[in-house]
């Protein structure tokens, strides 16, 4: 006959290994609560966003003053507009700020996403090399300056990763009905900030937002070719990511998060900001109730 294995084993060390067992449990149902109550609770809340706003500084501008005023902490995912969407789609934020029509009326429409709040806009600009190879005049919109790169074959940094500019570039390349390739074309795969360095390092012609390329002006080498072109606003979009579509959304902290953007104090932090350094604003609030 099998020996009991726990014959030999005392009552108090039982207790003991009962009570062991017990602070366990209750310990990892805290984590399990403490985590859930992270993400879900009022006090937490998860934006996924583009890299341009971060990069130019104006998230961390805002931030403090909004956990200031709603008491709510918040979490910042930053990356391409595509990658954010996705996270989105996940159900791994519960709110967006990008920067791409067509991927955001697809997000909405698809149930994901509350609704697009046309939030502020400024516009992308095309940035090269001082000596200018390509020959680009001020006189040219975004497309017709491309095809002069692609012309003349200049080196160009291309984003290369489904972000906001990227989805503009490739939106201004099938204008033209061209497919960049060769060895003139990088596609990086990173976000602004590493593209702008990379630009610069490589004396090349890359498309930026306005707001990160004049973030980073003193540390580049590189000028504005093109500004202000029709073809380059830049609007960015406030999205709330459907409840409904996964559990554990913070759709309260959301609704703060959206209400607290488009009040009069952050409106007006947002024209402001870049003015002091810059003497312009990085980002123009077209903010409507009505829209």
């Amino acid at each position: 006959m099998k020996k009991n294995t726990y014959s030999h084993i005392s009552k108090p060390v039982l207790v003991i290994g009962k009570r062991f067992l017990l602070s366990v449990s209750v310990f990892l149902l805290v984590i399990v609560l403490t985590s859930c109550s992270m993400r879900t609770g009022r006090g937490t809340l998860t934006l996924a966003t583009t890299t341009s706003v971060d990069d130019s500084g104006l998230l961390m501008y805002l931030k403090p003053e909004f956990e200031k005023d709603t008491g709510i902490t918040l979490e910042i995912i930053a990356q391409g507009t595509g990658q954010a969407i996705k996270t989105g789609e996940n159900g791994d934020a519960d709110v967006l700020l990008v920067h791409s029509k067509k991927a955001e009326d697809e997000f909405v429409s698809n149930g994901h996403g509350l609704k697009r709040i046309e939030l502020m806009y400024n516009y992308f600009v095309i940035v090269g090399p001082k000596n200018n190879p390509a020959g680009i005049t001020n006189n040219l919109d975004a497309a017709a300056a491309l095809k002069r790169i692609m012309e003349s074959k200049s080196p160009f940094i291309s984003r290369g990763d489904d972000s906001g500019t990227h989805k503009k570039e490739v939106s201004l390349w099938e204008k033209l009905k061209a497919t960049p390739s060769g060895d003139w074309y990088i596609s990086a795969g990173k976000g602004m900030g590493a593209v702008l360095s990379m630009a610069n390092e490589k004396q090349a012609y890359t498309l930026t937002d306005k707001a990160t390329y004049l973030s980073m002006r003193d540390k580049l080498d590189l000028q504005i070719v093109v500004d202000a072109a029709p073809d380059l606003k830049n609007q960015y979009t406030i999205i709330a990511v459907n409840p409904e579509k996964h559990d554990g959304i913070n759709k309260e902290g959301a609704q703060k998060f959206i209400e607290w953007m488009t009040s009069e104090k952050a409106l007006n932090m947002i024209n402001e900001f870049g003015k002091d350094k810059y003497r312009e604003s990085l980002f123009i609030v077209n903010y409507s109730k009505n829209n």
